[in-house]
């Protein structure tokens, strides 16, 4: 039997399958190599996801995952797998790859992915031969979840959000200044922390300032990332849950740059197994 793992920095989804499609799912916390060491990605493999394959044998893995770009990267979350799948044929390839192979298969197209981070390519129907680094949520991942997080906490607490709106959000997630800071630059994974907080973004897009904060988002993303391809009769796919739950602005911004969105899933997963 063949595992596929489709890993962001939020959850890991897993599929088991075999000659006759899907077997089983498994969902995991998100394994990132460049937020995690390989022992706490051993522990999360220990934990919650190697007592969920006991009655199976797997023969090989394809680990699509967010942070893992480049081969040191790879090799941690390789080793990891090794260490409970010795036998097995181990591929670990960036999300990115595992985007384009499910959005295109074997044709040429831009792979997008919006989920609590983001990032793009040019994939030419094997691989991906062109590529703006997203960067991380600090620098870049422009129109992801962490920075749609990022830029709704900072509008709130520089009250560039109307007074009712303000006491709405920070009343709804019980927060407070400290514990956004402490959240943010003491504690681990402060994307996931942020990315949390896109529902309410998603609950109030009626609201001028918050539409206006997801448009902007979503056409930095066009104009530092997508727009550097050659976006002529060529498709223009998106992976992700911010792609899929915010497409309507999504298809706006892009239709006012031209764009024409050929498709929007919220998970690869579905193209994965059929092209693996």
């Amino acid at each position: 039997m063949k595992l596929i793992a489709d890993s962001g920095s939020t959850k890991t989804h897993w599929c088991v399958i075999d000659d006759n499609g899907l077997v089983k799912d498994i969902f995991t916390k998100g394994i990132n190599p460049f937020y995690q060491t390989e022992d706490e990605i051993k522990s999360e493999l220990s934990l919650n996801l190697n007592p969920q394959l006991t009655d199976f044998k797997i023969e090989s893995i394809s680990f699509y995952g967010a942070g893992c770009s480049f081969p040191e990267k790879k090799m941690m979350v390789s080793n990891a797998l090794s260490s409970f799948f010795n036998d097995a044929k181990i591929e670990v390839e960036s999300d990115l790859l595992g985007a384009a192979r499910s959005l295109f298969g074997n044709k040429k197209g831009i792979a997008c992915i919006l989920g609590t981070g983001s990032n793009s390519c040019y994939y030419d129907g094997v691989n991906i031969v062109e590529n703006v680094s997203p960067l991380g949520f600090i620098l870049g991942d422009e129109g992801s979840g962490a920075v749609l997080g990022k830029l709704l906490i900072a509008d709130c607490l520089k009250n560039q959000l109307s007074s009712e709106l303000k006491e709405k959000f920070m009343t709804q997630y019980s927060l407070t200044p400290a514990l956004v800071l402490e959240n943010v630059y003491k504690k681990p994974f402060p994307n996931r922390y942020l990315a949390q907080f896109t529902p309410f973004l998603l609950e109030n897009l009626e609201e001028a300032s918050i539409f206006n904060l997801v448009f902007d988002a979503f056409d930095a993303f066009f104009v530092r990332n997508g727009m550097q391809y050659t976006l002529e009769e060529i498709e223009v796919g998106f992976v992700g849950s911010i792609a899929y739950h915010f497409r309507d602005t999504l298809e706006m911004v892009a239709y006012e740059r031209g764009i024409n969105i050929s498709s929007i899933v919220q998970s690869p997963m579905g193209g994965l197994i059929i092209n693996p």
